[in-house]
């Protein structure tokens, strides 16, 4: 077993100082979301819109990795099944924590705010441009629900498979789009002897307001 307590990195890839750091944290955003795509072309990275959505009933919290579809209007998008474990406790507790990972560019990226549905037609819209296999499969897939093996899931495809063959799959009443309205974005960037970058960026009335954490 390796040893996990040795300390094999010192992060030197790129540094992030205020001087480098505009008032809003958007523009940076997208500048560090294109490098992230930029290092998937080069092999690095292979799914830079790969985020852990954290929610909590209030007794304690629950993670699991979905994909950004965009930053719309200020918020954060992705989608789901309405009916699913996180889909529950977001009806129940609207807010959420974002954990985007670069790790190949040694850069991490925290997002905490209320979170709204997508409105249906953007949903139905986002829905049209899936694959079929994809549409298909959110008919199919009652999430986070118990089923008895996997041939439960195949049988349920196909049903679904013979049901809408040869027509469009319309967009699912349980299923669609939740946005993540930002009260904080905190940028990482590791650094040299565990002395990283940390930038918060913290929504007030009139704006962001940034400040810089000790690591």
């Amino acid at each position: 077993m390796p040893d996990l307590a040795a300390e094999r990195m010192d992060y030197r890839a790129a540094t992030l100082r205020e001087q480098d750091a505009p008032a809003d944290p958007y523009p940076l955003f997208d500048t560090w979301l294109a490098d992230a795509f930029a290092a998937k072309e080069r092999g690095e990275l292979p799914e830079p819109t790969a985020m852990v959505l954290s929610t909590s009933l209030g007794d304690r919290p629950s993670s699991r990795t979905v994909l950004l579809k965009g930053v719309e209007d200020g918020t954060f998008v992705f989608f789901s099944n309405y009916g699913s474990a996180k889909g529950h406790q977001l009806l129940v507790n609207p807010y959420a924590a974002l954990h985007l990972g670069w790790y190949p560019l040694q850069r991490q990226v925290r997002v905490e705010g209320l979170v709204t549905r997508v409105p249906r037609e953007e949903s139905e819209a986002y829905f049209a441009t899936r694959p079929r296999g994809s549409q298909l499969g959110a008919w199919a897939s009652t999430q986070s629900s118990e089923v008895v093996g996997v041939e439960e899931l195949e049988a349920s495809y196909a049903r679904v498979e013979r049901r809408f063959a040869g027509e469009t799959v319309p967009c699912p009443p349980h299923w669609g789009g939740f946005r993540v309205a930002p009260a904080m974005i905190e940028f990482w960037q590791g650094q040299p002897s565990r002395m990283h970058d940390r930038l918060r960026y913290d929504r007030t009335d009139t704006g962001w307001t940034r400040r810089r954490l000790a690591p």
